[in-house]
């Protein structure tokens, strides 16, 4: 079986908690130095459209080589097909790790997430189980952003509004503040 390759460069620490991560998980990868074996034109052809990305996402905007060409000025409004053949010729200029899976389709993952690595390589639990996830029960998903940290409602709305009168709102008015006590010489 083919496995996994990471195109990497040795002394980048993100490249260097991608195979760590690969690594803890007994994922076997063939490693392919980016700078001395840059993504040749033909595999880009292929990987871009992979990826998801468009090729400005594939760009290093930290490293030299970027900064070299003129950064953003240069990048800002070039063609797909311009940034790519740049990524050619220079693998600095690449954004890494970069893996490429070919097991099961094609897959191209640029950069290092440990969400996207774990969706693409762990199963969901109830797969690795050997049960069929079930669509009647579907599990529960906890909210994140906004949703997670938004103020949770009343324990019971109804019952406070329905003993709420026109002379007693729902919500008690605040006590009037105590007047400070007068000191005694």
């Amino acid at each position: 079986m083919k496995r996994p390759l990471l195109l990497s460069y040795a002394a980048c620490g993100t490249c260097k908690k991608a195979r760590k991560w690969l690594s803890e998980r007994g994922i076997e990868v063939d490693v392919r130095a980016i700078v001395d074996d840059p993504p040749r034109p033909s595999e880009l052809d292929a990987w871009l459209p992979a990826s998801g990305l468009p090729a400005s996402k594939w760009l290093n905007t930290s490293g030299a080589s970027y900064r070299e060409l003129g950064g953003k000025a240069t990048f800002d409004g070039a063609s797909d097909e311009r940034i790519a053949a740049m990524l050619a010729g220079d693998g600095k200029l690449v954004k890494r790790p970069v893996l490429v899976d070919e097991v099961a389709g094609l897959v191209v993952l640029v950069g290092f997430s440990e969400a996207a690595y774990s969706a693409h390589f762990e199963p969901p639990a109830t797969l690795r189980s050997g049960k069929a996830p079930s669509a009647a029960s579907p599990k529960p998903v906890a909210p994140s952003g906004a949703a997670a940290t938004a103020k949770k409602p009343a324990k019971n709305p109804a019952k406070k509004a329905a003993s709420a009168t026109p002379e007693s709102p729902a919500t008690p008015a605040k006590k009037p503040a105590k007047k400070p006590a007068k000191r005694v010489p």
